[in-house]
């Protein structure tokens, strides 16, 4: 692997990466899935009009990670990240990581004062939680039967400084 650079443009072969990750990720349904690529199609039709930011990391010119955030309307600083993702085989490897680092600083340089991520409580989502908390993030809410009966809606808060 070389080194991995970042970019923020969005760019049409991005929507397909998007798409392979989040559906290789195992973690994410159909819909899920689409709501991803309807993000991506959206900033690409919209560009700057669009609510929706974009950081993608790369590795040697291929797309291995991304994330997606927005400004939570009517705030004063706070952000929501809506998805981060990287291709499975590289999970372990701190690359989520310093894409979620990457993120919170630009965020942090347009004004963002607390980044809200929510996730699963579903079993299969442990390793996500344990990946918020260990970057920072800490339980700001619990909405039990959130998505469906027994699956709850965990919103992690981190609060930037």
């Amino acid at each position: 692997m070389e080194e991995i650079k970042y970019r923020r443009r969005i760019k049409p072969t991005d929507v397909a990466a998007i798409e392979e990750i989040v559906r290789a990720s195992g973690f994410f349904s159909t819909a899920e899935t689409e709501i991803a690529v309807e993000l991506a199609q959206e900033k690409l039709e919209l560009g700057s009009d669009s609510s929706y930011e974009f950081l993608f990391a790369e590795d040697a010119g291929r797309v291995i990670g991304y994330a997606c955030w927005g400004l939570i309307p009517a705030t004063m600083g706070s952000y929501d990240i809506y998805w981060i993702a990287i291709q499975p085989q590289l999970r372990g490897r701190g690359i989520g990581k310093k894409l979620l680092t990457e993120t919170e600083k630009i965020i942090f340089e347009a004004g963002g004062r607390q980044i809200y991520v929510d996730t699963s409580s579903r079993q299969q989502y442990e390793p996500t939680r344990i990946f918020y908390e260990k970057c920072g993030y800490h339980q700001g809410a619990l909405l039990k039967d959130f998505y469906a009966p027994g699956d709850g809606k965990i919103i992690y808060v981190k609060i930037l400084k």
